[in-house]
C-alpha cells in the first residue's frame, strides 16, 4: 500500500475537517488554511500565490470532502471550486512544524589551530562549477570562514566571486573599500596600527552578513591577520558565566560611526542567538562602541561580563594568526567571525586588501536554489 493512502471517512466540523492519514493517525485542518493553500492557488510560472483569500465574501467551508487514492478532494460551499491535496503534502503540516530548511545547518566551532583546515576553493573552479559553489556556501554556513584562492588580480575578479552567492551589498562606506594606509584616514583599518578583533559596520541597523577581503599585495613587515570564531568563544563563555552570557545576549548596547558626512548609530546585542537558542554570532567592535547609556546599576554587572568576554576572544585557545597571501580572498560571516590584524610597517612594502560585503540571507537563498528543486516548481 502507498504510505500516503489513508482509509476511513473525512469528518466535516464547524471550522475545519478531520482527516485519517496513514498508520492510523488522525489530523485536523482548518478550512481557511485548506482554501488558502489549495495547489491551484500558486502560479506555476511565477511560483507565487495567485489566489487572494481576502476576496472571499464569507468564511470558507467545505460542502463535501473525501479521499480519492492518495489525495483529499474538497468541494467548497458557495464556490465553483474543487481542491485536490496530495496526502504527502498534508502530512507535512499536521503538527505546525516549520518547513525544513536545507540552509539551516548546525555550526561547527573552530579554534586557534584551524588555519590548515580552513576550507579552500579555487576561484576559477567556482566560476565553472555550481556544485563547487554549493560546497563553498555550505562551508560558509557551517564554519563561517573560507579562503578563495587563485583570485584574479583585478577589481572585476572580486565582483565576479561575490556574484556566485549574491550581490555586492553597499554600506555607508560605498560598494567597495580599500584597506591600505591613507593619508587622512577615516577608519583605524586605513592606518598601519593594530586593529583589534571586531565585526564590521556594527553602527548599521542591519550590518552586512558576509565579508570579502581580497588580498592584492602583502609584502610588508608585520600585519598578520587574526581571526576568532565567535560561536566557539560564546559557547565556552556560556559554560563558565551563564549570567554574563544572559546579559550579553539580551541587552542592546550602542554603536556609532561618525565623520564629516555621516553619523551612523545603532543598538545591537553582543551575542546573537538563532531561533533554536544557539549562538549564531556576535556584534562587537571596541573602536565603534559608543558611550554605554545603560543605567549605571546595570553596568555594575554588564561591564564585567563584557570585559571577560572580550578577553576570551583574544585568548590563545581561540585566536588564529596567519599572513594573508596575494591572490587569496578571505570570505567570512561578519555576524560570527571576529577579525583584525597586527600592526605593520607601512614603509617596508605594499599591503593592499580590497573588500566588500554580501547579504547572508541571499547566500542561503543561493544554497537552497542550488541544492533543492523548490516547493512550487511546475
Amino acid at each position: 500500500m502507498n504510505m500516503h493512502v489513508a482509509t476511513g471517512a473525512v469528518t466535516l466540523a464547524d471550522k475545519g475537517l478531520h482527516l485519517p492519514l496513514s498508520e492510523g493517525k488522525q489530523a485536523y485542518f482548518n478550512y481557511y488554511w485548506l482554501r488558502d493553500n489549495c495547489p491551484s492557488s500558486f502560479d506555476s510560472k511565477t511560483r507565487e500565490r495567485s489566489f487572494d483569500i481576502f476576496h472571499l465574501s464569507t468564511a470558507p467551508r467545505a460542502d463535501s470532502a473525501e479521499l480519492e487514492g492518495d489525495a483529499l478532494v474538497i468541494r467548497w460551499a458557495g464556490e465553483n471550486h474543487v481542491s485536490r491535496f496530495p496526502l504527502a503534502l498534508l502530512e507535512l503540516y499536521t503538527e505546525g512544524k516549520h518547513r525544513p530548511d536545507p540552509a539551516d545547518m548546525p555550526r561547527k566551532a573552530w579554534f586557534s589551530d584551524h588555519y590548515p583546515d580552513i576550507p579552500r576553493f579555487s576561484q576559477p573552479e567556482l566560476m565553472r562549477d555550481p556544485a563547487k559553489v554549493a560546497e563553498w556556501i555550505k562551508a560558509m554556513i557551517v564554519e563561517g570562514l573560507t579562503i578563495v584562492t587563485d583570485m584574479p588580480d583585478s577589481d572585476q575578479g572580486l565582483t565576479e566571486t561575490v556574484k556566485l552567492m549574491g550581490h555586492v551589498r553597499p554600506t555607508f562606506f560605498g560598494d567597495y573599500f580599500d584597506v591600505k594606509t591613507h593619508i587622512n584616514p577615516t577608519n583605524t583599518a586605513y592606518t598601519a596600527k593594530a586593529l583589534e578583533l571586531h565585526t564590521d559596520t556594527p553602527a548599521e541597523e542591519h550590518a552586512p552578513g558576509i565579508q570579502f577581503l581580497h588580498c592584492r599585495a602583502n609584502t610588508v613587515e608585520g600585519g598578520m591577520s587574526i581571526y576568532s570564531d565567535g560561536v566557539a568563544v560564546a559557547n565556552a563563555y556560556r559554560e563558565i558565566d551563564p549570567e554574563g552570557f544572559k546579559l550579553l545576549s539580551e541587552i542592546d548596547i550602542p554603536f556609532y560611526c561618525e565623520h564629516d558626512t555621516y553619523d551612523m548609530r545603532s543598538r545591537q546585542r553582543v551575542i546573537e542567538l538563532d531561533k533554536h537558542g544557539e549562538v549564531s554570532g556576535l556584534t562587537i567592535s571596541q573602536h565603534m562602541a559608543d558611550l554605554f547609556d545603560l543605567p549605571q546599576t546595570v553596568l555594575d554587572d554588564y561591564y564585567p561580563a563584557f570585559c571577560r568576554f572580550g578577553k576570551m576572544l583574544q585568548d590563545d585557545r581561540f585566536m588564529m594568526r596567519f599572513l594573508m597571501k596575494a591572490g587569496e580572498c578571505m570570505v567570512f560571516d561578519n555576524h560570527r567571525i571576529v577579525h583584525g590584524r597586527m600592526a605593520y610597517s607601512a614603509t617596508s612594502g605594499d599591503r593592499y586588501l580590497r573588500g566588500c560585503y554580501a547579504d547572508r540571507e541571499e547566500m542561503r537563498s543561493t544554497y537552497r536554489a542550488l541544492t533543492t528543486e523548490g516547493r512550487f516548481k511546475a
